[in-house]
């Protein structure tokens, strides 16, 4: 992906091009792409500012905090359910996600499980 470009240098393009030169003669006085000076002279006409839009980010998480509520009363009604059988009762709600977005709700919500131990602790030697 490529940098954000300066405000600055966007708007000395834009204005550039207000005074008369085109936006490819503005592209080449100011070093940048021909594309990129005819983008923000567009977003100048449309919305009247050149400012970037924010990059990066969580876009997706929204469609799995509908079901916060559902994920943990899943887990109060089974402790040591995993992500699999949990992925499970999402898709049967029509709402299919992976193993990973899970994984991101529980680290998002800081919710730890941790397994129960299955054997009784050993009196004479410790067990890992």
């Amino acid at each position: 992906m490529g940098r954000m470009l300066s405000r600055d240098l966007r708007d000395r393009v834009v204005a550039a091009v207000e005074g008369g030169m085109s936006c490819r003669q503005a592209a080449a006085r100011f070093g940048v792409s021909a594309a990129s000076a005819i983008r923000w002279r567009q977003l100048h006409l449309r919305y009247g500012t050149t400012a970037a839009k924010r990059q990066g980010g969580d876009t997706r998480s929204g469609r799995i905090e509908a079901h916060a509520v559902f994920i943990r009363e899943a887990i109060k009604a089974q402790p040591d359910i995993t992500l699999v059988e949990l992925q499970a009762l999402l898709a049967a709600r029509d709402t299919p996600v992976g193993i990973g977005t899970l994984w991101r709700f529980f680290d998002r919500h800081r919710i730890t499980r941790k397994k129960s131990l299955r054997t009784r602790a050993s009196r004479t030697v410790p067990t890992s």
